[in-house]
């Protein structure tokens, strides 16, 4: 059964829309956070195998607007994992080094390497949203990006690596929210920026941007989810399930010990 929260293109109509679509099965379930710990506990045994095993890997991709539950998201749901099969990757504002490279030469050297598990916190996908909103580059460089972005992520796939890209979806009533949370709270002033609000402003043009950047970049191999963010358990029940079950279905095995381990016996 497909995910009702993969991006369909065939009958996407806006990312608004999706806000208006009450979840089926409600985070307000006496038993939601009990799935959660326990798709989280099996996460973590999934995500031992795929390490010791050492065949395959996995790239998980986040973007959303500033105040999104990135960091959240990424605390919570990857809570208790093993750090060394694990490596968090965060992408601001590039660096003059590298805008004078092409704009996937920041990105490659932080691809998982088998075995791993890669987190993208913002990603390659940047380089095609904020620079169309901020008029960097135009509609042909755009176009060339998704193609070169597409090409990208086969080369992991070929290479064995599972993708996922979740887009978080916050409503602009929610993002005024958690804005105000931030400078009502002098320990989170360090997550608020005024630059953030100038960003606020141009909310029809960045979700104009996420919406065709969607459209050119979902992939079978490499598929965006949609997922509605205002609710912060009912965003990280439905990633967890998502990554639980690709997972699962990458069915990681333990190598096969050394022959003979059966006779040894330890002076």
């Amino acid at each position: 059964m497909p995910n009702r929260h993969q991006f369909d293109p065939h009958s996407f109509r806006s990312l608004e829309s999706i806000l208006t679509t009450p979840p089926v099965d409600s985070p307000l379930r006496a038993d939601a956070q009990a799935e959660f710990r326990a798709l989280r506990k099996e996460l973590v045994a999934l995500q031992r195998v795929l390490y010791a095993q050492s065949t395959d890997s996995l790239l998980v991709v986040f973007q959303a607007l500033d105040a999104g539950g990135k960091d959240g998201t990424i605390r919570r749901v990857f809570k208790g994992v093993n750090p060394q099969g694990v490596r968090v990757a965060s992408f601001k504002r590039p660096t003059k080094e590298e805008l004078d490279h092409d704009f996937l030469w920041r990105i490659h050297p932080h691809a998982p390497k088998r075995g791993m598990v890669s987190i993208f916190n913002r990603s390659h996908y940047e380089d095609v949203i904020a620079t169309q909103v901020l008029g960097i580059i135009d509609t042909d460089a755009c176009n060339d990006r998704y193609v070169q972005i597409n090409q990208f992520e086969h080369t992991l796939n070929q290479h064995g690596t599972t993708i996922l890209k979740f887009y978080l979806h916050i409503s602009k009533d929610e993002q005024k929210r958690r804005f105000q949370d931030r400078l009502d709270n002098p320990s989170k002033h360090w997550k608020f920026s005024v630059s953030d609000l100038e960003t606020r402003k141009q909310w029809p043009l960045y979700m104009d941007a996420y919406s065709n950047t969607l459209k050119q970049c979902h992939r079978a191999g490499a598929p965006w989810y949609i997922i509605p963010a205002d609710d912060k358990s009912y965003r990280n029940l439905v990633i967890t399930r998502v990554i639980a079950q690709t997972l699962r279905d990458m069915a990681p095995k333990f190598p096969k010990p050394e022959p003979g381990l059966e006779s040894i016996k330890i002076e």
